[in-house]
């Protein structure tokens, strides 16, 4: 793994155990492939976080928390590593959207995966940007155990 990735997520077990889950519950949720390769490899790894596409993921806790963000994310929303995985995920849409993320997310949980979401988030400097037709899935290991929700952003546009 690269050293510029190891600055970035120094826990890079994690991050090659969190792209290989990304990847496989992408693969079983929608029958397409984020990135070529083994997923379980640091090569892969390191694909997914340089991708030129926002990929983001977050825990199971009662209020989700960011652990995941490739380099793309991270750009979109303003924010370090260090600050993304310590940002509850509903902090990337506006309050007064929450009612509209809520019911994504619940769907999402009901149905695996949306590839259709559409909404406005939010980055940390407070400047507002359009997502379209982008793909929300479950996390689930190959156990069944389900590890939270992952985010697939290729449209976007920025609101000034």
């Amino acid at each position: 793994m690269d050293s510029d990735m190891a600055v970035v997520c120094p826990d890079q077990v994690f991050l090659r155990r969190q792209t290989q889950l990304i990847c496989n519950s992408y693969r079983q949720w929608t029958g397409r492939t984020l990135i070529d390769g083994d997923p379980a490899s640091d090569e892969a790894a390191k694909r997914l976080f340089e991708a030129g596409f926002a990929v983001l993921s977050h825990d199971t806790r009662p209020d989700p928390v960011f652990n995941y963000a490739n380099r793309f994310a991270m750009r979109l929303f303003g924010m370090s590593w260090q600050e993304i995985t310590q940002s509850p995920s509903r902090h990337s849409a506006e309050a007064m959207l929450q009612e509209d993320r809520d019911r994504l997310l619940k769907r999402v949980s009901a149905d695996g995966y949306v590839d259709d979401y559409s909404g406005v988030r939010i980055a940390k400097d407070g400047s507002r940007f359009m997502i379209r037709n982008a793909t929300v899935w479950n996390l689930i290991d190959e156990n069944g155990v389900f590890h939270g929700q992952a985010a697939l952003i290729t449209e976007w546009q920025s609101l000034r």
